[in-house]
């Protein structure tokens, strides 16, 4: 027999995981380790539940926590950041594409008919704000010289910053992004406005005979601002089990969403800033879906895959942070800004609000830039109510990355209930228990959130796990099979 002296080993870490891989239960935490599929910050809950037959009080089944090796039940933290989780964040992709997809070509109560609606894919983006690098284009598709004369390669670090910092409109370009919500809210409605238009029908008379549904999701561009793609779809009145009339065409919605674009204005006043029209920038791609199958670029599942894609990114992607800058005590406030522009008082951030000072950020000068002014204009009372410090870390914007309307087809939550029911049916099957009655059966829980993370040496196995099943993915995509 070899006796290990952990003494000698140098990595906290790895001396954890000797103790965990000693441990009379490894398997058993193993077992959560691989059920989380590599969640890099799963939730740590304590409590019990247990199945109770609800004639008799009875006690058919129960579980609690602390027969765990460690103590606690691991739940996925869910987050949809792949910078923050990639495990969970693939997950949300997934479950986005399916939630696109269907809205586009049926499945998951959505019928197969609905691939005959009409619909669009929009691109929405943001005005100028000021010159910045970029890699323009000849018609042919030939990089051509940026305004500073210079041939940018893909990966340069100026893309998307201004040309001149000292005269870029950082103010409108922070209003902008907190204002994109909003934005795309008069857009939604300018759009049933115009189609009612074009069919000659008042809204009244459009709202009974057609539905608009859609999906959103937004993108951070290089330069700091948010845009919005969207699938954008044709209904009957009931939604997706009825097809819009005949003469709700494509070149009917198409023509719509580009007048609706151009209506939109949102107006911010301010004694500091001035009086601001904020509107969509004059770049709008409208593009007609067409079905899977064909030589069209624009396919239903090419356009579901590329939705989902941008559905996990956040503002990271364009060169900041993706944890908040604005400390708790002061967020578990409301975030109260004061009269004259003064900060609450914290001793957490010795009064500024600020968690982390601002030059001492990893984070380019354009963004530090756009930070620094979320924190100057959140100190306004006027714009109290954009929450512009919470927000800061998202350069302003504080919407939610991915939306759909009501009818355009299943829900995340359905898709995550269904997911759960079948990963209940398999354990309860692999555990030879019987199938609780719902009728004569109750299931009863308390639970209580301990905390997240692993400990060092579960952590190295979540990795692990994280590696193989990426390796396993890569070995398929590229043709390999099981």
């Amino acid at each position: 027999m070899v006796t290990l002296d952990l003494r000698h080993v140098a990595s906290p870490a790895v001396r954890d995981l000797l103790h965990l891989v000693n441990h009379p239960a490894f398997d058993r935490a193993q077992q959560q380790i691989e059920r989380l599929g590599g969640c890099t910050k799963p939730v740590r809950l304590t409590g019990r539940t247990a199945t109770v037959d609800s004639a008799t009080g009875e006690v058919l089944r129960s579980y609690t926590s602390s027969t765990e090796p460690t103590g606690s039940l691991l739940t996925a933290c869910g987050n949809r950041r792949s910078s923050r989780c990639p495990a969970c964040s693939r997950l949300y992709a997934a479950d986005t594409y399916h939630l696109i997809r269907a809205g586009l070509s049926g499945g998951k109560n959505v019928p197969d008919t609905v691939r005959t609606h009409p619909r669009v894919f929009a691109t929405l983006t943001a005005p100028s704000f000021g010159p910045v690098h970029n890699r323009p284009t000849t018609p042919g598709g030939d990089v051509r010289r940026c305004r500073c004369r210079k041939l940018h390669d893909p990966t340069d670090a100026l893309l998307g910053t201004p040309l001149n910092p000292a005269t870029y409109d950082y103010a409108g370009a922070v209003l902008f992004n907190a204002h994109a919500s909003a934005l795309w809210a008069r857009f939604t409605t300018y759009l049933r406005r115009e189609i009612a238009a074009r069919l000659g029908i008042t809204q009244k008379a459009a709202r009974a005979v057609l539905r608009v549904s859609f999906a959103k999701v937004a993108e951070y561009q290089q330069r700091g601002l948010v845009h919005f793609h969207a699938v954008i779809r044709l209904d009957g009145p009931d939604g997706t089990s009825q097809p819009p009339p005949p003469y709700a065409t494509v070149a009917v919605l198409t023509d719509a969403v580009r007048a609706a674009t151009a209506r939109v204005r949102v107006t911010v006043e301010s004694d500091a800033v001035g009086e601001r029209e904020l509107a969509w920038g004059e770049q709008l791609d409208v593009r007609e879906i067409a079905a899977f199958g064909t030589d069209a670029e624009f396919t239903d599942q090419a356009v579901a895959a590329y939705v989902a894609k941008y559905a996990t990114k956040s503002a990271d992607a364009s060169g900041t942070l993706d944890r908040a800058l604005f400390c708790r005590p002061c967020q578990g406030r409301g975030a109260t800004v004061l009269p004259h522009g003064t900060p609450p008082p914290c001793t957490a951030c010795d009064g500024t609000g600020q968690a982390r000072p601002l030059p001492r950020l990893a984070v380019a000068h354009h963004v530090r830039q756009m930070i620094r002014t979320c924190w100057e204009l959140g100190k306004l009372p006027e714009f109290a109510d954009l929450k512009l410090w919470k927000w800061a870390h998202m350069l302003g914007f504080r919407g939610h990355f991915s939306t759909k309307s009501r009818r355009y087809s299943t829900t995340l939550g359905a898709l995550r209930a269904a997911r759960r029911a079948w990963r209940t049916e398999q354990a309860r099957s692999h555990a030879s228990l019987p199938e609780p009655d719902p009728d004569t059966t109750l299931v009863v829980g308390h639970w209580a959130y301990q905390g997240s993370g692993y400990s060092p040496g579960s952590a190295l196995l979540a990795a692990a796990v994280w590696h193989r099943r990426e390796l396993d993915r890569r070995f398929i995509a590229e043709g390999g099979c099981g």
